[in-house]
C-alpha cells in the first residue's frame, strides 16, 4: 500500500516537474522572440518608417499595438477547439507582435535602465511566482479582484493613449506593479492545480502548459512596463 502511494506520489512530482518545464519554455521563448525582435526594430529608422505616418501615427503602429489583444483572446478562449500546432503559431505570432510593439522603448529609454529593470522584474516576478506555488492561502478570491482591477487599468490605459497624462499614466504604473506580482502569485497557483490534477489529457495538458506560459508572459511583460514607466526615466 505504501509502495503504490510513494510510486503514485512519484508520478505526480515527475509529471508536475514536466508541465512546469513546458511552461517556462513557453515563457521564455516568447520574451526571447519578442526581445530579439524588439531590440532589432528599436531603432528611429525603423519606427519612423512603419509607425509614423506624417506628422502622425500610422496605422500599422495601432495594429500593432492591439492585435495581441486578440490573438491572447483567441488562444485562451479557443485552445480547446485549435490543435496545439496551430496554437503553437499563434503563440509565436503573438510574441513576435509584442516584440514589435515593444520596440518603442529603445527610443525613450537608455539600456541601462531598460537592462536594469529587467532584472529588478525577474527577481520580483521569481519572488512572487515562489510565493504561488508555496502558499496553501487559496488565492482565488484575490486573483479575481484583481483580474477586475486589470480591466480597469487596461481601459484606463486606453484613454491616457489619447488624453497623454504623465501624472495618468504613472499612477496606472504603480497600479500595475502591484496587480501583476499578485497575479503572478495567483496564476502560480491556479497551474499548480493544473499540474497536479489527473483530470487532463496529455494533449489537454499541453495545450495548457501553453496557455501558462502565455499568462506568465503577459504578466511578466506588464510589470517590466509598469517598473519601466516608473524607474527608467528618459533617454
Amino acid at each position: 500500500m505504501n509502495e503504490t502511494l510513494d510510486n503514485n506520489n512519484s508520478v505526480t512530482a515527475a509529471s508536475t516537474r514536466a508541465f512546469f518545464r513546458s511552461v517556462y519554455s513557453y515563457m521564455f521563448g516568447a520574451l526571447g522572440i519578442s526581445g530579439i525582435i524588439a531590440y532589432s526594430a528599436g531603432t528611429p529608422e525603423f519606427v519612423n518608417t512603419y509607425f509614423i505616418s506624417g506628422n502622425s501615427i500610422s496605422p500599422l503602429f495601432w495594429v500593432v499595438a492591439f492585435a495581441p489583444v486578440g490573438l491572447g483572446l483567441l488562444i485562451q478562449m479557443a485552445y480547446n477547439k485549435l490543435s496545439l500546432g496551430f496554437l503553437t503559431f499563434l503563440f509565436i505570432a503573438y510574441s513576435a507582435l509584442m516584440g514589435l510593439s515593444l520596440s518603442t522603448i529603445f527610443l525613450v529609454y537608455d539600456m541601462g535602465a531598460i537592462a536594469s529593470t529587467f532584472f529588478v522584474t525577474a527577481g520580483a516576478f521569481a519572488g512572487m511566482a515562489i510565493l504561488g506555488y508555496t502558499t496553501k492561502t487559496d488565492l482565488t478570491k484575490f486573483g479575481s479582484l484583481l483580474y477586475m482591477v486589470f480591466i480597469g487599468m487596461f481601459i484606463a490605459g486606453i484613454v491616457n493613449m489619447f488624453v497623454g497624462s504623465e501624472n495618468f499614466s504613472f499612477i496606472i504604473a504603480c497600479l500595475g506593479v502591484f496587480v501583476f506580482t499578485g497575479l503572478t502569485a495567483y496564476s502560480m497557483q491556479q497551474l499548480k492545480g493544473v499540474a497536479e490534477s489527473p483530470d487532463y489529457t496529455e494533449e489537454q495538458r499541453n495545450k495548457l502548459a501553453l496557455i501558462g506560459g502565455l499568462q506568465l508572459y503577459i504578466l511578466f511583460i506588464n510589470l517590466f512596463l509598469s517598473l519601466l514607466r516608473i524607474f527608467g526615466g528618459r533617454d
